[in-house]
């Protein structure tokens, strides 16, 4: 019986919207989408309404319009603007703002897939090109320190849990190595420093020589690399749940693509590296404390529609921070 009165206030209410919808587009002459381009400004206060908009409506055409391919994004709006009886003549602008906002949501469905692609290819150690990719983030986190050897104790120097990387990128395979290697060559400065600083001494009375025979296990930081494989979880969490929608559609004006991730990532690992030092653990065993209360933070700036997650680096074309 709760049930079945449950179901009935649903339809009640969901009848009583869709008749407060057709009363609402009767005295204002125009119909929800318009009203959501006309009332808010270009970003995810728009984008975000707009995504719902689509994904409720009971036309089939609408709700497919969210996961059309991007070539397709014109003839999509055409369509709506017909179905809606719009003319775009007179509506220029609507054609504009929609078209903008459609593009941000297949961009973001497609950079899903992007992301997800490269999560589930491994690390392959006879594969040229990921060698390669190992090598380039080595030589620009250790410039000055060529390797003795591909399997070697250095990769510890740079936050590797063993002589032999790949069996590190196993949980997020590829997709870690690109966020290390994008942020190593893109903000280097910052990537060398976080690097510096994770090796550093919790305590600065230890002497030079015992810093040195033990600054693996004495840093106050944590293993470089390991950490960005798991801000990578992180960040790769936030995209699949949606969250990122909000900074994404508030930095990306058309599609965003893997370079606004991979920008995002470098934020977060620079974030959270800031985190780390204000938390001040004991050791390395609080991580996944400090981690977890890093990610309600990000989660609680991303339920703000006006917030843009902003790397600080001179490389990044993201400008807008609480627009």
């Amino acid at each position: 019986a709760r049930v079945l009165t449950q179901f009935l206030v649903f339809l009640y209410c969901k009848c009583l919207w869709r008749g407060l919808k057709f009363v609402i587009r009767k005295v204002t002459g125009r119909c929800e989408l318009q009203r959501i381009c006309y009332n808010n400004k270009p970003g995810a206060r728009r984008t975000l309404k707009i995504e719902s908009s689509l994904k409720c409506s009971k036309n089939e055409l609408l709700q497919s319009a969210v996961s059309v391919h991007p070539d397709a994004v014109e003839k999509t709006i055409d369509d709506i603007m017909a179905l809606k009886k719009i003319n775009p003549d007179t509506n220029p602008q609507l054609a504009i703002s929609l078209q903008a906002s459609l593009f941000q949501i297949v961009g973001y469905r497609n950079l899903v897939l992007e992301v997800e692609k490269l999560r589930m290819e491994p690390y392959d150690c006879e594969n040229p090109k990921h060698e390669e990719m190992l090598m380039k983030l080595w030589k620009a986190l250790r410039p000055e320190s060529p390797l003795t050897g591909r399997i070697s104790k250095q990769w510890c120097e740079i936050g590797f849990q063993g002589s032999d990387p790949k069996t590190d990128f196993r949980g997020m395979g590829l997709l870690g190595l690109h966020n290390l290697l994008y942020f190593a060559e893109h903000d280097k400065a910052t990537a060398l420093q976080v690097l510096h600083d994770s090796l550093q001494p919790k305590h600065s009375k230890m002497s030079k020589a015992d810093w040195e025979k033990k600054k693996f296990d004495k840093a106050i930081g944590y293993s470089f690399a390991i950490v960005g494989i798991n801000i990578t979880d992180l960040a790769y969490s936030l995209l699949m749940s949606g969250a990122l929608k909000t900074h994404l559609y508030n930095v990306a004006p058309e599609m965003p693509s893997l370079v606004h991730f991979q920008q995002t990532f470098c934020y977060l690992m620079q974030e959270f590296h800031r985190f780390w030092i204000e938390e001040d653990p004991c050791d390395i065993m609080e991580f996944n404390r400090v981690r977890t209360k890093f990610h309600k933070r990000i989660l609680k700036q991303l339920k703000n529609p006006d917030m843009a997650l902003c790397p600080h680096f001179t490389a990044s074309d993201l400008h807008l921070v609480n627009l």
